[in-house]
């Protein structure tokens, strides 16, 4: 139902790209770096806009903290959209935005998930069983040294008074969202922390629980053009990630749109 939703939604987003100007830019790329949680809506709104001959637009996808690194070795990048502020933070200081091109685009939420056969229910909450849920397997989540997903997840559940209960053997740390989303798919894991977005796309997992809003910080996603980089095909691709053609897709598939 999802897919079908979208594909309608990219269809009339095409169309109205086309009514538009944009020849002029149509054999120019612009480059764009984001984080894994974004790559269906971001794919979808890239394709339309190449298929409207505004720009060609290459994504690529991994996880915010590895993406601003290689940002921050050179990497020739035009746009980066990060899932949290810490690795936008990280290329503010080194001077590598352009001025005046940073905002936050989107929300998230942080939810508990598990395979779509699983019995394991229940609320996140102040010292919730689970690890008695994970009864001897792993929690599947990003690595919390640097992928946001598993910042966020070990902050919450460190507010929740869990996380002292979790060592080595009770994590899965996955390099980003969507590896640690394909270890519950798989049965791998019997829990994992994604986005909801994430979980949204799955038939394979099913939700357990949302983490409380409370519990770690808000999910955001700021997006910026890099300096030195800010062409007038990156500045139109930017403009557009913030238009309400656009923001219907990031709604589509449950992104908060600030």
């Amino acid at each position: 139902m999802l897919r079908a939703k979208v594909a309608a939604l990219i269809a009339g987003l095409t169309l109205l790209l086309a009514a538009g100007p944009g020849a002029a830019q149509q054999l120019e790329t612009v480059t764009v770096f984001a984080a894994a949680s974004t790559t269906n809506a971001m794919t979808d709104i890239a394709n339309a806009y190449e298929a409207a001959g505004k720009a060609k637009v290459v994504c690529s996808f991994a996880s915010s903290s590895t993406l601003a690194k290689q940002i921050a070795n050179g990497a020739p990048v035009h746009v980066f959209l990060s899932a949290n502020p810490a690795w936008m933070n990280y290329l503010a200081q080194k001077k590598l935005l352009a001025e005046g091109s940073r905002i936050d685009l989107l929300g998230n939420q942080l939810v508990l998930i598990a395979p779509v056969a699983s019995t394991i229910q229940g609320e996140v909450k102040p010292g919730f069983p689970l690890t008695e849920w994970l009864a001897g397997g792993r929690l599947a989540m990003g690595d919390p040294d640097h992928v946001p997903v598993g910042i966020y997840a070990r902050e919450a559940l460190t507010n929740l008074g869990v996380w002292p209960q979790l060592g080595p053997d009770n994590l899965a740390l996955a390099a980003n969202v969507r590896a640690a989303l394909a270890l519950v798919e798989r049965d791998e894991a019997p829990l994992g922390v994604v986005y909801a977005t994430d979980a949204a796309i799955s038939d394979k997992v099913r939700v357990v629980a949302a983490f409380p809003a409370d519990s770690h910080k808000p999910v955001v996603y700021p997006v910026a053009l890099i300096a030195g980089r800010d062409t007038v095909a990156a500045k139109g691709f930017a403009e557009f990630l913030r238009s309400e053609a656009a923001a219907e897709v990031f709604k589509k598939y449950g992104f908060v749109v600030k």
